[in-house]
């Protein structure tokens, strides 16, 4: 089967990009937005700048949900499609990071559909619109704005529910790496390496193609040589702009690739214990790139080439081993804890082991990985990224 590529009708990319959302809405013939965005942004009068552009464009009916979640939940979605049935909406602007812009896509999504976010988790594919979404990222990580899926945790289950379709593609992305010239070291770590997962997990996932393969190489190109210094230097511009356009390509790799077998065990480490999602990546991603390398030794090679670990003439066993110094180089330079160090009880992980694996394998996720692994091979990758 041929792939279906997809992307944002609209993508204005650069500093200052965010300033133009007034007129992206009036290309669309849009002009009553809902703002979806978290407190943060609201206290520190990010969210007070685009409303004073719109009014000065004359859209001046817009209103701000603000009580987004840090990995929004059913509940929370719940909310923000109550908002956003009182008032004559005809788009939704996400404006944050990763959740913000997920709650953006769910509430635009699930306000016009019947029943619980559960009954459209994957492998259903939301393919019939909903609301125009505009996605604008304040953060160089999980590329939301420029792809196909929305993660939303089922209360009742403590699930990180996956929910795939064009549906949850934005119409328009505005990406403005200015916005990120603040963000802390953390957070800069984390969602740089949650798009560099996003990168290398495109490249290899068994639903590559030659268009994702094109932005996962461009995205790891980018990342790698930037990310230390955008960690360490918060205000290096060149590094800030590298990151935001590698998450951007990152995204858009993913989004016509599909992650693997890292996110598939990434959701769960997330949704019983609180992990940001980059964060659980990274926890992850050195030990579940050396369980699937040997089935995709070339794909990987190819990594550790385009993030400049590796000559091109080097032999594929040369540059794998390579990357695989990297990806727990930079989990040390970064200061990535492992669950462990974390805070996570060992009695705690070991009793969610099982759940976590099912959950995993449930995803889809790891279907999709060069080696597709048992569940017991999943419960001793998560036994083994334990310490």
């Amino acid at each position: 089967m041929l792939p279906t590529i997809a992307m944002p009708r609209i993508m204005r990319i650069g500093a200052g990009a965010s300033a133009e959302l007034a007129d992206v809405l009036a290309s669309l013939g849009l002009s009553r937005p809902l703002i979806v965005t978290d407190g943060f942004l609201v206290e520190q009068g990010w969210v007070d700048r685009l409303l004073s552009q719109l009014a000065d464009a004359g859209i001046t009916g817009t209103r701000v949900f603000a009580d987004t979640v840090p990995d929004p939940t059913d509940t929370s979605i719940l909310k923000g499609i109550e908002f956003l049935h009182e008032g004559k909406h005809d788009c939704v602007v996400g404006f944050g990071g990763g959740s913000p812009l997920d709650s953006a896509k769910a509430i635009a999504v699930f306000g016009g559909l019947p029943g619980q976010v559960r009954d459209y988790r994957a492998p259903h594919s939301q393919d019939t619109p909903g609301l125009p979404v505009i996605a604008i990222p304040t953060t160089a990580g999980t590329g939301s704005e420029a792809t196909k899926f929305t993660i939303i945790t089922d209360e009742s289950s403590n699930e990180k529910l996956l929910c795939i379709g064009l549906a949850y593609l934005p119409v328009a992305a505005l990406v403005d790496y200015e916005l990120t010239l603040t963000m802390p070291a953390r957070l800069t770590a984390d969602t740089g390496i949650d798009s560099l997962t996003h990168a290398i997990e495109a490249y290899v996932s068994k639903k590559a193609n030659a268009f994702s393969d094109t932005f996962a190489l461009k995205a790891m190109a980018a990342i790698a040589p930037n990310i230390r210094t955008a960690v360490a230097e918060p205000g290096n511009r060149p590094a800030r702009e590298a990151m935001m356009l590698g998450a951007n390509f990152a995204g858009i790799a993913f989004s016509n690739a599909s992650v693997a077998l890292v996110h598939g065990m990434s959701r769960p480490v997330g949704a019983f214990f609180h992990v940001p999602h980059g964060l659980s990546n990274a926890m992850l991603l050195p030990a579940v790139t050396n369980f699937s390398a040997p089935a995709a030794r070339g794909r990987y090679a190819d990594c550790a080439r385009s993030m400049g670990l590796a000559r091109q003439e080097e032999g594929d066993q040369a540059a794998v081993a390579r990357l695989l110094e990297e990806l727990e180089a930079l989990n040390a330079d970064l200061e990535v804890p492992s669950p462990a160090r974390y805070g996570i009880a060992r009695a705690d992980w070991d009793n969610v082991i099982e759940i976590m694996a099912e959950q995993a394998i449930a995803s889809g996720s790891p279907g999709n990985n060069p080696l597709v692994p048992s569940a017991e091979e999943i419960r001793a990758l998560y036994r083994q990224a334990y310490q």
